[in-house]
Order: structure tokens, then C-alpha cells, then sequence
């Protein structure tokens, strides 16, 4: 554990350092966010901060590699090394999107390719862990699989990226919930295959806290493209290390729950819950209504937490909260696996439902004594009272 704190730690700190020198450097070239009608911020903010994530990435690579312990496996460090190349691709078309925005296309494009990187070089599916058996893949399946996952990985936390420190502290989240069964399995069980998901799951958390000072509301800059693809890629890179590349009937019995086969083809979908549900509902929606999947809008899940009538800090809040609530409880359940493992994610629901309905229930609660008050007054429903000229 000490190495993956030192990791931790490493991708802390140069993020948050070269975040604050390429801040400057975004108002140099003037790479800032323009207010347009969709977005929430008021005034223009400053790029590049997918410039300090992927710093960060690389430190903490190049850190963990070296350590006696993560530096011992030879494929950990082919797969990171792999994957870096890869991030940093995505992370150069996020940067062009950034300067000149790219079409839909040309994205895409660039996500495909480098996804075909980490693909070819071994990154990929091998087999589909089931709870009665594992489906191995052929070669062409598991291309497809894997492509398919980055994509919508990156494309999800993409659309994620809507207030400040929405996609940070999500993405820091899932990354932690996924490090915690990921080191379970590496350290404790002893399955090197798992040690390459443990490496970046640690990695991506930190480069997210090391970002979120500069990112939460109201934030100095933002994550751009560049970040936010680059965090969707390492996501899906350290799902499919850990999920389609190693024998679930491996694992040996004990951990109670640990065992259970579901968790590592349940966990990266319960990390992913918010991005995913956000992607699937915009695409549903947008074709229902006669748009491509990839023309924007304003009907996102955290568009829809402010219309509630949360404030921005709120918002994010409690999306982080939802976030935590499914992937931590997702762990705890297959970890310990207890009727009372059950109950507190239960109630974790419970709680994060009635502070995000809160105040629609209130308001609804209040109207009938609202109108009642006004027909007492003698006034009629719905017609307001006029102010006096000098408010007009």
C-alpha cells in the first residue's frame, strides 16, 4: 500500500502544479471556454488543464515503475507504458478540440486510433467472466469489445464534464472504488493481472484530486476535452485490464463475497453508473427528437439537478454522492457480501434520493398553502399584483 501512496501522491502534486503553469499559458494562446447558451459558467475560462492530468499520468507511471514493488512485473509496466502512448494521443485530439473544435468525426477518429493502440499491443478482452462460466472471445470479438468500451467510456465522461468538478470528483470516485477491489485482488490474492488496473485506478484518482482545487465551483480552468477524454480512456483501460484478462476461478475463497464472478463484470458498470446513464439517456432523447446522438443540449443530469432547484456546489455535491453510494457500495457488497452490507447501501439510496428530491417535494408541499393564502387575500390565482411604476 505504500507504494500505490506514494503513486497517489506523485499524481497529486504535479498535477496541481503544472495545472496552475498551464492556466497561464491557456490565456497566452488564448485557449478559454466561450459562454455559450448551454453552458453554465458566466464568463470565459481558461483551457488545458488535460495538459496537468496527463503530466500527472505520466509522473506517476514513470514513478510507479520504478518502485521495487509495482517495477517487479513486467507486464504492468509494457501495459502502462502501452497506455500512456495511447493517452497521450487522445489527449493531443482533445487539445486541437480545445483550440479549433473539432467536428464529431475527426473525434471520434482520433478516440478509434487510439484505441487501436492499447488493442494491439495486448489491452483487450481475452474473455467475458460470467457467474456459471468464462466466455472466451475470438480475436476479432475482443478487438470490437474493447473498442467499443473505450469509446463509450470517453464519450461518457465527455458528456459528463458539465459543472465544476462534476467530472473530476466522479471519475475520482469511481477511480478509488475500483482501486480498492483492483488492490485486493493484486496484493492480497496475488493476481498480476490485476496489479496493471490497481496502477491506473490509483493513478487516475489522484490526477483528479490534484486538479479539483483548480476545477470546483467557480472554477479557475477547466478540464477541457483533453481531460475529460483522457479520464474516460484510463477508466476504460483499467476495466478492461482488470475484467477481461484474468480467470475469475482463479480467486481463492477467502474475502466472503469476493469470490462472487458478478463483481468484476458488475463493477466497472457501477463505476461508470452516472456517465452512463447521462450517455444513454442524451442519445434515447436526442433521436427521439430527431437530432444526432452528438448535437448538444441542455437536458444532461447535472442541467436537470440545477432545474430541481440546487445551487452549483450543491449539485455537484450530490451527483458525487449518487456516484459513491453505487460504486462503493458495489465493493462493499461483493467484498463482504453481509445482510448489512445490503442495508447500508439501502439506505445510502434513500438518503441521496430524498437530498436531491428535497426540494421539489418541498415546493410542491408549500403550493397549496401558497394558493390558499392568495384566495384569502382576494386576489385571483396566477395573476400577480403590479409592483408600482418605479419597478417597472
Amino acid at each position: 500500500m505504500r507504494e500505490y501512496m506514494l503513486v497517489l501522491l506523485v499524481a497529486v502534486s504535479v498535477t496541481y502544479v503544472v495545472a496552475s503553469i498551464a492556466r497561464r499559458f491557456a490565456y497566452r494562446y488564448n485557449a478559454v471556454a466561450l459562454v455559450r447558451d448551454r453552458d453554465v459558467h458566466t464568463k470565459p475560462v481558461p483551457y488545458f488543464g488535460g495538459i496537468a492530468l496527463l503530466a500527472g499520468t505520466a509522473a506517476a507511471f514513470l514513478v510507479g515503475g520504478s518502485l521495487p514493488w509495482l517495477g517487479s512485473f513486467p507486464i504492468v509496466g509494457h501495459d502502462t507504458r502501452v497506455v500512456f502512448a495511447a493517452c497521450a494521443l487522445i489527449s493531443a485530439v482533445g487539445l486541437m478540440d480545445d483550440l479549433i473544435e473539432l467536428n464529431a468525426l475527426a473525434k471520434i477518429s482520433g478516440q478509434v486510433v487510439a484505441a487501436g493502440i492499447v488493442v494491439a499491443n495486448g489491452v483487450k478482452f481475452y474473455w467475458i467472466p460470467l457467474p456459471d462460466r468464462v466466455v472466451t472471445l475470438d480475436s476479432a470479438a475482443s478487438i470490437v469489445l474493447a473498442v467499443f468500451v473505450i469509446l463509450v467510456c470517453v464519450n461518457a465522461i465527455n458528456l459528463m464534464d458539465g459543472l465544476d468538478g462534476l467530472a473530476a470528483g466522479v471519475v475520482a470516485i469511481g477511480a478509488s472504488a475500483f482501486f480498492g477491489y483492483a488492490y485486493v485482488l493484486s496484493y492480497e490474492q496475488d493476481l498480476v493481472r490485476a496489479t496493471t488496473a490497481s496502477l491506473i485506478t490509483v493513478t487516475t484518482a489522484g490526477i483528479c484530486l490534484g486538479f479539483l482545487p483548480h476545477n470546483i465551483h467557480k472554477a479557475r480552468m477547466f478540464m477541457g476535452d483533453s481531460g475529460s477524454m483522457l479520464l474516460g480512456f484510463l477508466l476504460a483501460c483499467s476495466a478492461i485490464s482488470l475484467t477481461g484478462q484474468f480467470d475469475p476461478s482463479r480467486l481463492r475463497p477467502e474475502g466472503g463475497a469476493l469470490v462472487s464472478a458478478y463483481l468484476p463484470l458488475l463493477l466497472p458498470i457501477a463505476v461508470m453508473a452516472l456517465p452512463f446513464a447521462d450517455l444513454v439517456m442524451a442519445y434515447v432523447r436526442r433521436t427521439l427528437a430527431g437530432k444526432l446522438w452528438y448535437q448538444a443540449d441542455k437536458q444532461h443530469l447535472h442541467h436537470r439537478m440545477l432545474a430541481l432547484g440546487h445551487p452549483h456546489r450543491v449539485a455537484v455535491a450530490l451527483l458525487w454522492l449518487w456516484s459513491a453510494v453505487v460504486a462503493y457500495g458495489m465493493v462493499l457488497i461483493g467484498i463482504v457480501g453481509h445482510w448489512w452490507a445490503y442495508a447500508l447501501v439501502a439506505i445510502g439510496i434513500v438518503v441521496a434520493a430524498f437530498l436531491t428530491w428535497g426540494p421539489l417535494l418541498r415546493r410542491r408541499w408549500a403550493r397549496p398553502d401558497a394558493v390558499g393564502a392568495v384566495r384569502a387575500s382576494g386576489a385571483r390565482p396566477g395573476v400577480a399584483h403590479s409592483p408600482g411604476r418605479g419597478h417597472r
